[in-house]
């Protein structure tokens, strides 16, 4: 191109120029170029495309976009680089590109006042052709269709799930347990070990543990888990010592990433009750405890660990190293872990060789035999298991002393390094006031002041009480026995029965504390209620309709009931021991802490102090009392750090990868 050519396309371009100035000075509010729209911020974004787009081709459109996107710093960088373009697409001569290049970067130092010139500067190396025109006009849609692609910002949001997953390295390595035990909820359930046999393997499966649960298949476990199970096998296998064979079936349930299996004999199981008496449990649970093992083979599945739970379950230890030593499931460590010391499955020494077919040489003082003529089934499980857990720390202790050692407690004292504590949690998905669909009102710690008072009418009303909400009701949900420390009870309730105070018992158990509880009920008509039974509803809503719970029990492994209490915003009063010593710290006035009431020997008097000092507070001191409330509702009562503890068990007995 002759520079004569280059100076008339440049005199038609001024011309152009100075018509469509004017029309920028008759409207200076919005003041067009790609400069001025990423420099103002109240230009409206549909306006600064409109501008651009006189200027810029397809591609420098797109570009000013996304520059306009960004934010009002990064606009010089923009600039430059269109320019840069916008020059060099149309310049042919070196000479005239670096001219155009000097004028752009002239234009980037300039604020919104010199934008007339910029615009003139930036304009002379456009053509000035109506095909430019029509090229600028297309690319107005295509650079609001380039916005589109701008809002990428919500695939960020979408990333930040996965960034949440350094949780994954906290889990560590994994490793597959077997839990075998006779009851689990919410299959079949008498007390706390179907509580743990539900909640601790879910737990653990959360932690990256894979879990299998082997339970008897009772004929009481509800219909409508009996029509989901799925047949797995069957064999039949060697039990009794004279080689006398029994049937082995396998049923399957999956629920919560744990697999459930069921093993099935109608011969052993077709009882409505999961207990009956010794001589027949007996046989039952030296069966169920070898056919867990065989089942175990037969599915092919061999875990790191089999866990097993007292003395229905304490002859999987000695299985695994006699029996099944030579098998896949005999490599596997194995835990014991006692949930009540006092039962032990002590019976005939040849009754318990005969259904076992366990060698002779376990039937010894230091293993199996116990007082010559009998057999200990938990006594030889201690022994053989590679570690033995209570669940708490404070009964762990205890089991070695001669008040709660229940004859065991040199055998244990024995085996004291391999002893560890650690206390249950509660499933809190259950056990949650704030979905909890049988209360009357559903509430959290920051409800639970206004709403507990309508559990409480509630309860009053469908229990017979009378309804004052001035009251302060007293809560007892137990087995009534001995170990429950209802003696106890018994002697102080004339005397903490005032106009004041209220109680619901709920539980059954031996005749002389039901039959006990139902003449108090008799005397103290409107104020005491003694519900002999077992009802889940009714155990939810005196969680949260009363205001204090009694756990003063003889001795206590762990204890839930005072946990369940603290998680619906009722206060235990509890003796210290075993698990209620380490889950309940004793309130304390001068500075207002701790979430209970305590007292530590087995006495009376010492119950009633207790029952004293909550009724003090919760008359004298109501803002101390539901600070203490929420305190309990607070406090962390779920399975999640000790199932930590468990699984930190799990990798010290394997360590192999």
């Amino acid at each position: 191109m002759s520079k004569k050519t280059v100076q008339k396309s440049k005199k038609r371009t001024t011309r152009t120029n100075k018509k469509r100035t004017s029309g920028v000075k008759a409207n200076t509010v919005v003041e067009p170029t790609p400069i001025t729209s990423e420099k103002t911020t109240d230009v409206k974004p549909v306006e600064v495309p409109k501008k651009t787009a006189t200027v810029q081709p397809k591609e420098t459109s797109e570009k000013v976009v996304a520059a306009e996107s960004a934010p009002a710093v990064k606009t010089a960088p923009a600039k430059k680089a269109t320019t840069k373009k916008a020059t060099a697409a149309k310049s042919t001569t070196a000479t005239s590109k670096k001219a155009a290049t000097a004028k752009s970067e002239t234009t980037t130092t300039k604020k919104t006042a010199s934008t007339k010139k910029a615009t003139t500067k930036k304009t002379t190396t456009a053509k000035s052709t109506t095909a430019t025109s029509k090229k600028t006009t297309t690319a107005k849609p295509k650079s609001v269709k380039s916005e589109t692609p701008v809002e990428a910002k919500p695939t960020e949001v979408i990333q930040e799930v996965p960034v949440e997953k350094p949780q994954s390295i906290d889990l560590g390595p994994r490793r597959s347990v077997a839990f075998i035990g006779s009851e689990c909820y919410p299959f079949v359930k008498t007390g706390g070990l179907g509580d743990v046999m539900s909640a601790l393997p879910k737990s653990l499966a959360k932690l990256n543990m894979d879990v299998k649960v082997i339970i008897p298949r009772y004929k009481c476990i509800p219909q409508k888990f009996q029509e989901k199970m799925e047949y797995k096998g069957s064999f039949y296998m060697d039990l009794c010592a004279d080689g006398k064979q029994y049937y082995v079936g396998i049923m399957e349930y999956q629920e919560d990433g744990v697999v459930y299996d069921f093993i099935d004999n109608d011969e052993f199981f077709s009882w409505g009750n999961p207990y009956t008496n010794l001589i027949d449990d007996i046989p039952k649970f030296c069966y169920f405890s070898k056919a867990a093992l065989a089942a175990l083979n037969y599915l092919n599945w061999t875990p790191d660990i089999v866990h097993c739970h007292d003395w229905q379950a304490a002859l999987v230890p000695l299985y695994l190293r006699t029996i099944f030593k030579d098998t896949n499931v005999g490599r596997a460590g194995s835990v014991l872990t006692i949930h009540n010391l006092r039962f032990q499955g002590i019976y005939d020494r040849k009754t318990i060789q005969y259904w076992s077919d366990l060698p002779d040489y376990v039937f010894n003082k230091d293993c199996m035999t116990q007082n010559w003529l009998d057999a200990n089934m938990l006594k030889g499980g201690i022994t053989y298991c590679n570690k033995l857990t209570t669940v708490s720390n404070t009964y762990a202790g205890e089991i070695q002393t001669e008040e709660y050692g229940e004859g065991l407690e040199e055998h244990l004292r024995y085996h004291s390094s391999k002893i560890l504590g650690i206390v249950n949690g509660i499933d809190t998905d259950i056990w949650n006031p704030a979905t909890d669909k049988l209360l009357a009102a559903q509430y959290d710690s920051q409800s639970v002041i206004k709403n507990k008072k309508v559990n409480k009418k509630a309860l009053q009303e469908s229990l017979g009480l009378e309804v004052d909400d001035h009251k302060i009701v007293i809560g007892l949900i137990s087995r009534l026995t001995n170990q429950k420390g209802l003696d106890l009870v018994n002697d102080v309730i004339p005397s903490i029965m005032d106009e004041h105070t209220q109680v619901v018992v709920l539980g059954t158990g031996d005749t002389m504390y039901e039959d006990a509880f139902r003449y108090y009920e008799n005397k103290y008509k409107g104020n005491f209620c003694a519900y002999i039974a077992y009802n889940e509803n009714v155990a939810h809503n005196i969680y949260a309709g009363c205001d204090a719970l009694l756990v003063p029990s003889r001795f206590e492994p762990c204890g839930l009931t005072q946990l369940i209490s603290m998680r619906y915003g009722s206060i235990p009063i509890v003796r210290e021991t075993g698990g209620l010593k380490d889950t309940v710290q004793s309130y304390n006035l001068f500075d207002n802490t701790g979430n209970g009431f305590t007292f530590d020997r087995y006495e009376s008097g010492l119950l009633y102090d207790a029952i004293n000092r909550a009724k003090t507070l919760y008359f004298e001191n109501r803002k101390y009392w539901d600070e203490m409330v929420v305190r309990d509702m607070n406090k962390d009562v779920s399975w999640q750090q000790s199932a930590k503890q468990y699984k930190d068990m799990y990798v010290e007995l394997t360590p192999k990868y």
